[in-house]
């Protein structure tokens, strides 16, 4: 089942909905933060003649990520492999719509990086989960690029100032349920950056499974539905590359993985 927030020409508001034969129908919410945390089963409406998706979770409670969860990304920074989920968070602020620029100011020292990932999307309540329940509680999976701003991100030990600039994580297009995509099996993580291939992992390499991260994350905070996770990067970013590689005015960022789909964000710095 593919589900995503969507507009549509005929109307501004947003409408969550679900895809039937390649067509998107309302379903009963506004959004899929809302129909989430409503608990409410997905029952297809009329249909939404050329519906167009957004961004697809506009309210996380909690956007938590996992840092060097892939062995060729811990390889190419120079860190050993971690014995517990690298975790950091970001505000539903750092979140940006498919096809929406990504916007920065035109400062000396930003360094922006791309960073191709799986996101979970949070389906049920989870407080200290076993790993089967964390399974259980799995709505779906769609597509994040964690834009990281690598010279705020030196500036301290700490990561977070290099990762939650406002609206410059793209996420979606939309979330595709586990009964159609399987990470644990393997699926392809790709990032291209003008039209180049950058990176190109996969999910079954992954340290920390999907339900792995969230029952250790449900441990120390409460996962509610609509919250996101992302799982990690994949090797290949531009801060690993010889010299180091960095986005600049006017780039064009895909990220993709297959069964899911593709994100496209240009960057603009002004």
């Amino acid at each position: 089942m593919r589900i995503a927030t969507v507009t549509t020409p005929s109307d501004s508001a947003t409408c969550a909905a679900i895809e039937i034969d390649g067509r998107w129908h309302a379903l009963p919410a506004a959004d899929l933060s809302e129909l989430l945390a409503s608990g409410a089963e997905p029952a297809p409406g009329p249909e939404l003649p050329d519906a167009r998706p957004v961004l697809p979770l506009p309210r996380p409670g909690k956007v938590i990520c996992c840092g060097l969860n892939y062995g060729d990304h811990i390889a190419e920074t120079g860190r050993e492999t971690p014995a517990y989920p690298t975790l950091f968070a970001k505000y539903a602020d750092t979140l940006l719509a498919p096809g929406a620029d990504i916007v920065l100011p035109a400062l000396d020292d930003l360094e922006l990086d791309w960073e191709a990932e799986l996101a979970v999307v949070v389906g049920a309540e989870l407080r200290r989960a076993t790993r089967a329940q964390a399974e259980d509680a799995i709505a779906g999976y769609t597509i994040a690029n964690d834009i990281s701003v690598r010279a705020w991100q030196r500036r301290t030990l700490q990561w977070f100032q290099g990762k939650a600039w406002d609206a410059t994580t793209p996420l979606g297009p939309v979330v595709v349920t586990p009964d159609e995509i399987d990470p644990t099996a393997g699926v392809e993580v790709i990032c291209r950056v003008n039209g180049v291939e950058r990176q190109r992992g996969n999910t079954k390499t992954l340290v920390f499974d999907s339900a792995a991260l969230l029952a250790y994350i449900s441990t120390f905070t409460v996962l509610r539905p609509g919250d996101v996770v992302l799982t990690g990067t994949p090797g290949g970013v531009g801060m690993g590359m010889e010299p180091p590689t960095y986005l600049r005015d006017g780039d064009v960022v895909e990220t993709e993985i297959p069964g899911i789909g593709l994100l496209v964000n240009t960057v603009r710095i002004a």
